[in-house]
């Protein structure tokens, strides 16, 4: 019934966790990494989001040892009977989260002026490096792209700037996320991780906790289901237990924005494991994720919020896989109005879930004028994929009419 194809937007336009910046060097990578880098990366990706020896901290995954077939699934799938969507997802959580390092400070006058001027001119080309690797992605030149991040990596590690080799391997692995090359990008996630880990970054971080949920993700879309829920529940109960302690801290302890932002990054993770919980053919279990991550959605981004709408059709979705049409027809008849209101870009997927979900009611007459209205939207996008599906369904639906004439 339900198109999944679509991007998670949790954490759209705010850092998921705030660094602390100051003057020195790392400054100015920092600034560049800010800028839109991750949004632009995702469009080009196809918008429809460690080492071995420290993943055991945070995972309990086994190194070594014979691991599952990997089941990598097509970037673009059309409908949610037939198969979980679980690579487009993947490339959304890789692209929604800043660079996973935070800024370090040099000690003022470490090496002399000469060593910092050496340092500042690498760091510099280290940067033009890093932008043209990211035109060769919008430009789909994955290639390209993968040779300029090894040029950028070579020379981080020439100049000992384990900033710039920690965002490299960060862009790295992301890059292989998009291109479907799971198993590398597992491995370079992992490095990161190890990066952090190693410079004294706490495993309750947010971001750990973000490359915990791409791994997870990644796991799932292998289908190495012990290790994937093993993430997802690492990622979602860190997370609960470092709000608890966190919520009575005073703003001048940590800022309301910083709670927010962990908050809503508990959010992408409920919405990630719901997803994965779905298609694992759970839906009650789903249906609880959903809620609780609607609920701090709309707590923190309101109601007419993109990712809110899209909270409201999956777990629509989720209710009518139960066979509750009533209870789901709410949700979605919400989830269309706000859609239409703020022109969501995914509008037409949206009014394509309320026409499934009417059909399941058989009410074939308002289900045939949604899904007319849904066609027209998704022809108006361009969107090949969903245009043919809304055909598809539109149809069935004229054979279910006819046979009850």
């Amino acid at each position: 019934m339900r198109d999944p194809r679509r991007a998670s937007c949790w954490g759209r336009g705010i850092r998921l966790t705030r660094p602390a910046v100051r003057r020195g060097r790392g400054e100015s990578m920092y600034r560049f990494f800010c800028r839109g880098l991750g949004r632009g990366l995702l469009r080009a990706a196809g918008r429809r989001r460690w080492c071995w020896g420290c993943s055991s901290r945070l995972l309990p995954e086994l190194a070594g040892g014979p691991r599952p077939e990997a089941k990598v699934l097509p970037p673009r799938v059309a409908l949610h009977r037939r198969g979980p969507g679980l690579l487009p997802l993947v490339a959304a959580l890789a692209w929604f989260s800043r660079p996973a390092a935070e800024e370090e400070e040099r000690p003022p006058g470490a090496g002399g002026a000469a060593a910092e001027d050496a340092a500042d001119e690498a760091e510099a080309e280290i940067i033009q490096l890093l932008k043209r690797a990211k035109l060769s992605i919008m430009k789909d030149e994955p290639e390209e792209a993968e040779l300029l991040l090894h040029d950028a990596l070579r020379l981080a590690y020439q100049s000992d700037n384990k900033k710039a080799i920690t965002y490299t391997y960060d862009l790295m692995a992301n890059l292989a996320f998009i291109r479907g090359q799971l198993e590398n990008a597992e491995q370079l996630f992992k490095a990161t991780m190890n990066y952090l880990l190693g410079g004294g970054m706490k495993q309750e971080d947010n971001a750990i906790i973000e490359i915990s949920l791409k791994l997870a993700s990644i796991y799932a879309a292998q289908n190495r289901q012990e290790f994937a829920l093993a993430g997802y529940e690492f990622c979602i109960s860190t997370l609960e237990e470092k709000i608890e302690r966190e919520k009575e801290l005073s703003e001048d302890v940590m800022p309301v924005e910083e709670k927010a932002n962990t908050r809503l990054l508990l959010g992408m993770c409920l919405d990630s494991c719901a997803r994965y919980l779905l298609f694992s053919k759970k839906p009650s279990q789903a249906q609880r994720m959903y809620e609780r991550a609607l609920q701090i959605s709309q707590e923190i981004q309101g109601e007419r919020h993109p990712q809110t709408i899209v909270l409201m059709s999956d777990l629509a979705t989720t209710l009518d896989a139960q066979g509750h049409f009533e209870e789901a027809y709410l949700y979605m008849q919400r989830a269309s109005d706000l859609a239409r209101e703020i022109n969501h870009p995914e509008l037409h997927m949206v009014l394509s879930n309320l026409a499934a979900i009417l059909t399941h009611r058989e009410r074939y007459t308002q289900a045939k004028e949604i899904y007319q209205e849904a066609l027209k939207q998704a022809e108006l996008k361009r969107d090949e994929v969903s245009v043919q599906h809304i055909r598809e369904e539109l149809a069935e639906l004229s054979r279910k009419s006819r046979l009850l004439t």
